[in-house]
Protein backbone atom coordinates (compact mmCIF):
# COMPACT_ATOMS: atom_id res chain seq x y z
CA UNK A 1 0.00 0.00 0.00
CA UNK A 2 1.49 3.52 -1.12
CA UNK A 3 1.82 6.19 1.49
CA UNK A 4 1.08 9.74 0.50
CA UNK A 5 3.96 11.93 2.01
CA UNK A 6 1.87 14.43 4.04
CA UNK A 7 5.06 16.90 4.10
CA UNK A 8 4.67 17.00 0.30
CA UNK A 9 0.29 17.25 0.18
CA UNK A 10 0.27 20.87 -0.54
CA UNK A 11 2.85 21.27 -2.73
CA UNK A 12 0.92 22.70 -6.19
CA UNK A 13 1.04 20.93 -9.24
CA UNK A 14 2.46 17.95 -7.38
CA UNK A 15 2.64 14.57 -9.53
CA UNK A 16 1.87 11.41 -8.18
CA UNK A 17 0.70 11.27 -4.56
CA UNK A 18 -2.10 12.76 -3.64
CA UNK A 19 -5.41 13.64 -5.44
CA UNK A 20 -8.00 15.76 -4.72
CA UNK A 21 -8.83 17.23 -1.48
CA UNK A 22 -12.01 17.71 -0.06
CA UNK A 23 -13.47 19.27 3.15
CA UNK A 24 -15.26 16.58 5.20
CA UNK A 25 -17.22 17.86 8.76
CA UNK A 26 -17.58 15.13 11.06
CA UNK A 27 -20.50 15.34 13.87
CA UNK A 28 -19.91 13.24 17.00
CA UNK A 29 -21.03 12.82 20.32
CA UNK A 30 -17.07 14.00 21.87
CA UNK A 31 -15.79 15.65 18.54
CA UNK A 32 -16.85 17.23 15.93
CA UNK A 33 -14.91 19.54 13.64
CA UNK A 34 -13.87 19.95 9.99
CA UNK A 35 -10.90 17.59 8.28
CA UNK A 36 -9.65 17.28 5.14
CA UNK A 37 -9.79 14.58 3.12
CA UNK A 38 -7.70 13.27 0.32
CA UNK A 39 -8.71 11.16 -3.03
CA UNK A 40 -6.42 8.66 -3.44
CA UNK A 41 -5.37 8.91 -6.56
CA UNK A 42 -4.40 5.48 -8.90
CA UNK A 43 -4.29 2.87 -6.60
CA UNK A 44 -3.63 4.64 -3.67
CA UNK A 45 -6.19 4.43 -0.96
CA UNK A 46 -8.30 7.70 0.10
CA UNK A 47 -7.05 9.28 3.45
CA UNK A 48 -7.71 12.01 5.91
CA UNK A 49 -4.86 14.56 6.15
CA UNK A 50 -2.35 13.93 9.04
CA UNK A 51 0.48 15.89 9.28
CA UNK A 52 3.63 14.40 10.82
CA UNK A 53 5.16 15.26 14.60
CA UNK A 54 8.36 13.44 16.04
CA UNK A 55 6.96 10.29 17.38
CA UNK A 56 3.36 10.72 15.98
CA UNK A 57 0.93 12.38 13.32
CA UNK A 58 -1.88 15.11 14.17
CA UNK A 59 -5.29 16.05 12.40
CA UNK A 60 -5.65 19.48 11.43
CA UNK A 61 -9.21 20.03 12.50
CA UNK A 62 -11.26 23.09 11.54
CA UNK A 63 -14.11 24.81 13.19
CA UNK A 64 -16.07 25.80 9.22
CA UNK A 65 -15.00 24.48 5.81
CA UNK A 66 -14.06 27.76 5.20
CA UNK A 67 -11.28 27.94 7.48
CA UNK A 68 -10.08 23.99 5.85
CA UNK A 69 -10.56 25.96 2.38
CA UNK A 70 -8.32 28.89 3.47
CA UNK A 71 -5.42 26.62 4.98
CA UNK A 72 -5.86 24.54 1.94
CA UNK A 73 -5.15 27.58 -0.16
CA UNK A 74 -2.28 29.03 1.98
CA UNK A 75 -0.15 25.87 1.26
CA UNK A 76 -1.05 26.29 -2.74
CA UNK A 77 -3.96 23.44 -2.93
CA UNK A 78 -7.55 24.25 -3.62
CA UNK A 79 -10.38 22.29 -2.31
CA UNK A 80 -12.44 20.57 -5.41
CA UNK A 81 -15.39 21.45 -4.41
CA UNK A 82 -17.02 24.09 -2.18
CA UNK A 83 -19.24 21.88 0.01
CA UNK A 84 -18.70 19.44 2.53
CA UNK A 85 -19.81 16.06 2.87
CA UNK A 86 -20.88 15.24 6.61
CA UNK A 87 -20.72 12.24 8.81
CA UNK A 88 -23.33 12.37 11.03
CA UNK A 89 -21.25 10.36 13.51
CA UNK A 90 -23.54 10.93 16.46
CA UNK A 91 -26.52 8.81 14.98
CA UNK A 92 -23.91 5.93 14.54
CA UNK A 93 -22.62 6.21 18.16
CA UNK A 94 -26.31 6.34 19.87
CA UNK A 95 -26.65 3.28 17.66
CA UNK A 96 -23.34 1.71 19.68
CA UNK A 97 -25.28 2.28 22.86
CA UNK A 98 -27.83 -0.17 22.09
CA UNK A 99 -27.09 -2.02 18.98
CA UNK A 100 -29.52 -5.27 19.80
CA UNK A 101 -32.67 -2.63 19.95
CA UNK A 102 -31.66 0.40 17.71
CA UNK A 103 -32.43 -0.15 13.74
CA UNK A 104 -28.54 0.02 12.69
CA UNK A 105 -28.41 3.90 10.50
CA UNK A 106 -26.75 2.13 7.55
CA UNK A 107 -25.78 5.08 5.91
CA UNK A 108 -23.87 6.80 8.50
CA UNK A 109 -22.44 3.62 9.59
CA UNK A 110 -20.86 2.80 5.97
CA UNK A 111 -19.59 6.52 5.75
CA UNK A 112 -17.88 6.21 9.31
CA UNK A 113 -16.29 2.78 8.25
CA UNK A 114 -14.83 4.50 5.05
CA UNK A 115 -13.78 7.35 7.03
CA UNK A 116 -12.04 5.33 10.09
CA UNK A 117 -10.33 3.40 7.62
CA UNK A 118 -9.22 6.50 5.70
CA UNK A 119 -8.33 8.46 9.28
CA UNK A 120 -6.13 4.78 10.37
CA UNK A 121 -4.63 5.47 7.06
CA UNK A 122 -3.55 8.99 7.46
CA UNK A 123 -1.93 8.71 11.22
CA UNK A 124 -0.49 5.86 10.29
CA UNK A 125 -2.84 3.77 12.74
CA UNK A 126 -4.07 0.87 10.79
CA UNK A 127 -3.15 -1.29 13.65
CA UNK A 128 -5.97 0.61 16.02
CA UNK A 129 -8.43 -1.10 13.69
CA UNK A 130 -9.32 -4.95 13.95
CA UNK A 131 -7.53 -6.37 10.71
CA UNK A 132 -10.43 -7.37 8.16
CA UNK A 133 -11.12 -10.42 6.95
CA UNK A 134 -14.00 -12.59 5.61
CA UNK A 135 -16.61 -11.55 8.07
CA UNK A 136 -15.79 -8.41 7.88
CA UNK A 137 -16.41 -8.33 3.98
CA UNK A 138 -19.39 -9.80 3.91
CA UNK A 139 -20.45 -7.66 6.59
CA UNK A 140 -19.43 -4.36 4.55
CA UNK A 141 -21.18 -5.65 1.45
CA UNK A 142 -24.42 -6.09 3.31
CA UNK A 143 -24.21 -2.71 4.46
CA UNK A 144 -22.84 -1.47 0.88
CA UNK A 145 -26.71 -3.09 -0.09
CA UNK A 146 -28.71 -2.01 2.43
CA UNK A 147 -28.98 -5.52 4.02
CA UNK A 148 -28.03 -5.28 7.70
CA UNK A 149 -30.86 -7.05 8.51
CA UNK A 150 -29.37 -9.94 7.31
CA UNK A 151 -26.02 -9.85 9.30
CA UNK A 152 -25.19 -12.63 10.86
CA UNK A 153 -23.69 -12.85 14.32
CA UNK A 154 -20.42 -12.49 13.89
CA UNK A 155 -20.59 -9.97 10.58
CA UNK A 156 -22.75 -7.81 13.54
CA UNK A 157 -19.98 -8.78 16.04
CA UNK A 158 -16.85 -7.36 13.52
CA UNK A 159 -19.18 -4.24 12.15
CA UNK A 160 -19.48 -3.50 16.11
CA UNK A 161 -15.96 -4.37 16.99
CA UNK A 162 -14.70 -1.85 14.31
CA UNK A 163 -16.84 1.05 14.34
CA UNK A 164 -16.37 1.05 17.89
CA UNK A 165 -12.37 1.16 17.73
CA UNK A 166 -13.14 3.58 14.84
CA UNK A 167 -14.50 5.66 17.19
CA UNK A 168 -12.04 5.54 19.89
CA UNK A 169 -9.45 6.41 17.08
CA UNK A 170 -11.37 9.24 16.44
CA UNK A 171 -11.46 10.69 19.86
CA UNK A 172 -8.25 10.05 20.87
CA UNK A 173 -6.23 11.25 18.43
CA UNK A 174 -3.75 14.02 18.29
CA UNK A 175 -5.47 17.37 16.62
CA UNK A 176 -4.27 20.44 15.76
CA UNK A 177 -7.41 22.57 17.02
CA UNK A 178 -6.59 25.63 15.20
CA UNK A 179 -4.32 24.63 12.27
CA UNK A 180 -3.29 28.37 11.37
CA UNK A 181 -1.98 28.42 15.21
CA UNK A 182 -0.43 25.31 15.51
CA UNK A 183 -2.52 24.19 19.04
CA UNK A 184 -2.40 20.66 19.53
CA UNK A 185 -4.49 18.43 21.47
CA UNK A 186 -4.48 15.14 22.55
CA UNK A 187 -8.14 13.05 23.24
CA UNK A 188 -10.62 14.84 25.34
CA UNK A 189 -10.97 18.35 22.63
CA UNK A 190 -13.93 19.07 21.43
CA UNK A 191 -14.92 21.52 18.62
CA UNK A 192 -18.58 23.68 19.13
CA UNK A 193 -21.53 21.54 19.07
CA UNK A 194 -22.96 24.16 15.92
CA UNK A 195 -20.45 22.80 13.01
Amino acid sequence: MAKIEMADVFAAGRRGGGGSLYAYRVRGLGRSGVVLWIGGRDDEPDQVLALPETDHCQVPVFMTVRQARVYASRRGRRLATSEANTLELVRVQHWLEDPMRRRVPSGAVLEAWNFFEDLARGLGEVHRLPQQSAVHNSAYEKLFGGECSAWTPDEQRAVLELITAGVKLWNSCPVIAKPCSSSVFASGWGAPRGL
